[in-house]
């Protein structure tokens, strides 16, 4: 790009991003490690993009989403999904009034700004349809009327590993539409150390100061687009997803009898979009092949469905991803 001034847009990229390190350290003052998590979630908050979290109950999930989204000083719903959710339980109703013979609008929880979807796939097809209907297209109809949601506007859906008995797996069409999915793990010796001191007390947890405005997310945002990205880096995050359709093109013929199928355009434009962010949330003007490596098997690991053959063998997608990854040159 010979119109890039990378000066002009690193001191943009410096004012803009300085409340980043505010945001990390005003939730690390509440949730004891998880920083991998942490980072994922405001990468998906200044990206525009949905996550997806798994990861066994008690893992700070939703105090993470809750913090994350005090201090910005957006509103928050926490919903429980079940068997019986119907999709007006999301979205909202009309009410009738008797008395004046006409209905009102009564709005459902998915009007926040951060929408925690606790156990996403213990509700059946109609409900999670709702759900991602509004992620996708951002907006909510009830009856006639269609409200735009308010930004910034993230959906993070959890899901239990363990349990699976009663539950509606997300079709892999709609859990294409998050950008990331995270698998949470568990906390170091040290950090379960740190949370039962913090958090084997009968008195009132440590309160979420709003740190940064929405509108400083917002602004975020467009910043990212003018983040530098060389041509090298673009064709390394097409080969990339490339490969995971095509594998014998990149001399990983392998792997074709353990691909369903690969990652659809939308991977693309995550990748690049999270890349990004990831470089944003380190104050760079320009983005490397490292940021996309870090983030790529986020990116990637919901969208590469395995045969039947490669679950006899044990070989999950993280796996055929982690062999492109290794294979394809890095630039």
């Amino acid at each position: 790009m010979a119109d890039f001034d990378l000066a002009q847009v690193s001191e943009r990229i410096r004012v803009e991003s300085a409340f980043v390190d505010d945001l990390r350290d005003e939730i690390g003052r509440v949730v004891v490690g998880q920083s991998y998590m942490i980072e994922r979630l405001m990468i998906g908050l200044l990206a525009s993009g949905h996550v997806l979290l798994e990861g066994v109950p008690g893992l700070a999930k939703t105090l993470t989403v809750s913090s994350l989204a005090r201090s910005i000083g957006g509103q928050f719903q926490r919903i429980q999904f079940t068997p019986d959710l119907l999709p007006a339980d999301l979205l909202g109703t009309l009410i009738y009034n008797q008395k004046t013979g006409e209905f009102s609008i009564k709005k459902g929880p998915l009007f926040a700004n951060m929408v925690l979807a606790d156990e996403v796939n213990r509700s059946p097809a109609k409900v999670q349809s709702a759900l991602l209907e509004s992620m996708q297209e951002r907006q909510i109809t009830i009856g006639e009327t269609t409200f735009p949601l308010e930004e910034p506007f993230l959906v993070l859906a959890t899901q239990n590993p363990i349990e699976q008995e009663g539950t509606y797996p997300l079709p892999e069409a709609q859990v294409d539409r998050f950008m990331l999915k995270i698998k949470v793990g568990y906390p170091s010796r040290e950090d379960e150390m740190e949370i039962m001191r913090r958090m084997a007390r009968t008195s009132a947890r440590t309160e979420v100061r709003r740190v940064v405005e929405s509108e400083k997310i917002l602004s975020a945002r467009l910043v990212l687009n003018e983040l530098y990205m060389d041509e090298r880096v673009e064709r390394y995050i097409v080969d990339l997803v490339i490969a995971t359709r095509d594998p014998h093109a990149f001399d990983l013929s392998e792997l074709k009898p353990l691909i369903e199928y690969g990652a659809s355009p939308r991977a693309t434009i995550n990748l690049n979009l999270a890349a990004r962010a990831h470089a944003f949330l380190r104050h760079r003007a320009y983005v490397t092949p490292e940021d996309v490596r870090s983030i790529a098997m986020d990116v990637l690991r919901h969208r590469v469905a395995v045969t039947y053959e490669a679950e006899a063998e044990e070989m999950e997608a993280e796996t055929i991803i982690q062999k492109i990854l290794d294979k394809i040159e890095v630039p």
